[in-house]
């Protein structure tokens, strides 16, 4: 296993890229983590990593130092630097100290991520001295990601399409429930608080990743990571709770309710319904009576 040591002064953007990677998968363990330049060169220069996730903007030394005093110790510890589009002149001084690559954060994926780390490996199975460097963070948690999400709608697309769900659901309980279900993240449960309190409205992924200010791929990725659940398919759960309420507890037509848990077109929500539940909303109606 090649170590790893992670420095980024942003918490949940560190504890992010920590849990975004299968790390052991590709050969890596992180053995430690810093907020800033300065502790983190103590760490390498104490831990001696193979490799250093750094982010060029942070409190103490900045990226670009980091790197540089870690040469100046004589130490070949590869170095992956995050970054974003503003700081080209950053990556130029870090491909100066021997950086082989870099990866703009805003475009940055678990595909490429994975990419990059695979390359490091090599070279450290190889026994090179180049440094990899890639890319940071301007404050703004977008970080990494993939696409774990279905289409990115929960309505029909365009021609009237209807993009797919999941064909295997969990009971129809427990999605609507006060304030969602309790994650560790803070970003995940601030869109598990909203779609809570506006499951009526047009929600996306593109739009509470905006909400949010993270990624769509990573938000993404996250999200079905902290809650097993598709953004997506955890947002039909919730309108399918609130939908069966109505159906129980009024006497409104059937459009009506879809329209009130957000679904303009009546056959997605009429589909949506009965994916969920077995049956239509119309027969989810005289059940209950």
């Amino acid at each position: 296993m090649w170590s790893v040591l992670l420095v980024e002064d942003e918490v949940f953007v560190r504890e992010s890229v920590r849990e975004i990677i299968s790390w052991e998968e590709l050969g890596f363990m992180v053995i430690g983590e810093s907020g800033n330049g300065t502790e983190a060169l103590e760490l390498i220069t104490r831990d001696k990593p193979d490799l250093v996730l750094a982010d060029i903007v942070m409190p103490g030394l900045n990226g670009i130092e980091l790197l540089k005093q870690t040469r100046q110790a004589g130490l070949n510890t590869k170095f992956i630097m995050l970054t974003c589009m503003g700081e080209f002149e950053y990556v130029r001084q870090a491909m100066e100290y021997g950086a082989s690559n870099y990866i703009l954060k805003l475009s940055m994926s678990v595909g490429s991520l994975r990419d990059t780390l695979r390359k490091v490996s090599a070279e450290l199975s190889a026994g090179s001295h180049r440094n990899v460097a890639l890319l940071e963070a301007d404050g703004i948690p977008a970080v990494v990601a993939a696409s774990a999400e279905a289409p990115d709608t929960a309505n029909p697309g365009p021609g009237g399409a209807f993009p797919e769900d999941e064909v295997k659901n969990p009971p129809l309980s427990g999605f609507g429930s006060l304030n969602g279900p309790v994650v560790s993240h803070p970003e995940i449960s601030k869109i598990i608080e909203y779609i809570g309190e506006h499951y009526d409205r047009d929600i996306t992924v593109k739009s509470m990743s905006r909400y949010v200010m993270m990624g769509e791929n990573y938000i993404s990725a996250l999200f079905k990571k902290k809650t097993g659940h598709t953004l997506i398919h955890y947002l039909h759960g919730v309108r399918m709770e609130k939908a069966a309420v109505f159906l129980r507890e009024t006497d409104l037509p059937v459009h009506e309710v879809g329209h009130r848990v957000g679904f303009p077109s009546d056959n997605y929500f009429i589909k949506i319904f009965k994916r969920w539940t077995g049956c239509t909303p119309s027969q989810y109606r005289h059940r209950e009576e």
